[in-house]
């Protein structure tokens, strides 16, 4: 049989732990947990059928260059990795702080640097606005603030705005490690105190848009929420922007310090109202529902919870398909314990579930 030796409180197979990437989700979600989750506990993964019922199956180059900088970060040994590649391999060694540029989102880098042995300085570029992919504004304004409650602090420097199709944007994220990450309970949501937001032109587009945008998103907010300020600025990127573009992202805060989000981008042919109530109407589902996040903060929350020492406990509205796997993958890679009960409020008819995890406590070997 396997060797199995424990590596600070992980068991670990000397043989690697087969990840199917075709199950559930399906997706580059399946490939950012795992190989975040295999750095950090030192276990090796295999990973087959990646993407398979996906329209162009295999790794794309998003998901490559993913792969690339989790292996840079852990100085591992990545295997099979090319696109279109349905299989990879990943032997992970030390994490080591990085001073890196690097293509792709925060969600496969934070986890690794928080367990890094010296502060990272990541040069994530590409878009920063773009379609299928958090706005940088959420990351900052959203992610940050709750992640930060597991004892995580980055720092998020955006240089350049890279708006969809053209990308080219720039963002400086400097993380400081730590010894090991906090459990967070985030049960109730209490009231909420503000909303406020950015819509924004940039590249040729004309500043009207943005002002319709905002008004919009505003008008379909009041028709639900009477009592609060809306405060949605129309604004117009010049200096630091690259690419023509519109889009908005509508922040509402609670009382108890939930953040929730909506926002959409501007296509080609779509008047700007509608831009900003797909926005508003993304921000209202996500406040009626009375859960503590939102249905995007719900998932990436997964790998911290899986990593902390101590339960923690979260608050939602209707777990996704997204959250369902990303607990999938931290079972498998982590000794985390999930469970999902769902709550029913009698005044209100609201279903909300509490994601419970009891977490496998990872602490930092290197500090």
């Amino acid at each position: 049989g396997s060797v199995r030796r424990t590596w600070f409180g992980l068991k670990m197979d000397s043989a690697a732990v087969d990840i199917d990437g075709s199950i559930m989700e399906g997706g580059g979600q399946i490939l950012r947990v795992s190989a975040a989750l295999s750095c950090i506990t030192g276990s090796s993964i295999k990973i087959t059928k990646i993407r398979a019922g996906r329209s162009s199956p295999g790794l794309r180059p998003q998901h490559l260059s993913g792969l690339q900088l989790v292996s840079d970060l852990c100085s591992g040994n990545l295997q099979g990795a090319a696109i279109g590649s349905s299989d990879i391999s990943l032997t992970p060694g030390k994490i080591r702080g990085n001073r890196g540029s690097v293509c792709l989102l925060l969600q496969v880098a934070l986890p690794c640097s928080v367990f890094a042995d010296a502060s990272s300085q990541l040069t994530l570029k590409g878009g920063t606005n773009a379609e299928m992919a958090p706005q940088i504004d959420y990351t900052v304004k959203v992610f940050k603030p709750i992640v930060e409650k597991f004892g995580v602090h980055f720092d998020c420097d955006i240089r350049m705005r890279g708006y969809y199709p053209k990308g080219g944007g720039e963002v400086v994220v400097t993380v400081n490690p730590v010894k090991e990450l906090l459990p967070v309970l985030m049960t109730e949501r209490g009231t909420i105190t503000k909303i406020y937001g950015r819509a924004f032109v940039a590249g040729v587009l004309p500043f009207k848009l943005a002002k319709d945008m905002s008004a919009a998103a505003v008008r379909t907010i009041r028709k639900e929420i009477k009592e609060l300020y809306i405060n949605i600025q129309p604004l117009q990127e010049k200096e630091k922007a690259r690419g023509n573009g519109n889009g908005i992202i509508i922040i509402a805060e609670s009382s108890t310090g939930c953040v929730f989000a909506g926002s959409a981008l501007g296509k080609k042919g779509v008047y700007a109202d509608k831009t900003g109530i797909e926005a508003a109407e993304m921000l209202l589902r996500n406040i009626r529902h009375n859960g503590c996040v939102d249905e995007f903060l719900q998932d990436q929350l997964i790998i911290f919870m899986a990593l902390a020492k101590g339960r923690s406990r979260i608050r939602t509205g209707a777990v996704t398909l997204h959250t369902q796997t990303a607990i999938h993958i931290a079972e498998q890679l982590t000794q985390a314990k999930f469970t999902i009960t769902k709550c029913e409020d009698e005044q209100s008819s609201n279903i909300t579930f509490i994601i419970e995890c009891e977490g496998s406590g990872v602490t930092n070997p290197n500090l």
